[in-house]
């Protein structure tokens, strides 16, 4: 499979991706680009956007990026430096970088930023590559 079949198939597949209505901007092995807009359910009480959401939407850039390659990788330790608040009807865009890859480890960065450029979030993720491919059925 391609990497964008796989981003596709994985759109398809993950719920919380479908929840947050995630738009598939590039992939290529070891690299994705997404974009989300930040709407009323994702706001915390203090009208921001909460920042489960946006570690959410940088996870799911990770996830592309470390599965682009067609073996099923599975993050096993993550952090998120929150920068910058997100408020409701802001489009944010995450973007995920391979740092470093074995045949068993992947280590990767994900900027979210606003479409202004803004920093919201700065995420980076360490994934465990199975031998099993993935698989749309």
């Amino acid at each position: 499979m391609s990497p964008k079949e796989i981003a596709e198939f994985m759109l398809e597949n993950d719920k919380v991706a479908v929840w947050l209505k995630v738009e598939l901007l590039e992939v290529e092995e070891g690299r994705s680009k997404i974009a989300a807009v930040v709407r009323e359910d994702m706001l915390n009480a203090a009208g921001v956007c909460q920042g489960g959401a946006i570690f959410s939407l940088a996870d799911f850039a990770f996830a592309l990026a470390a599965n682009s390659y067609g073996k099923v990788a599975l993050g096993t330790s993550s952090n998120i430096t929150f920068v910058n608040p997100a408020f409701n009807g802001e489009r944010l865009i995450a973007e995920a970088f391979e740092r470093g890859r074995t045949k068993r480890r992947g280590v990767y960065e994900v900027e979210v930023k606003k479409e202004d450029g803004t920093l919201v979030a700065l995420f980076t993720g360490e994934a465990f590559i199975k031998d099993r491919e993935i698989t749309t059925g």
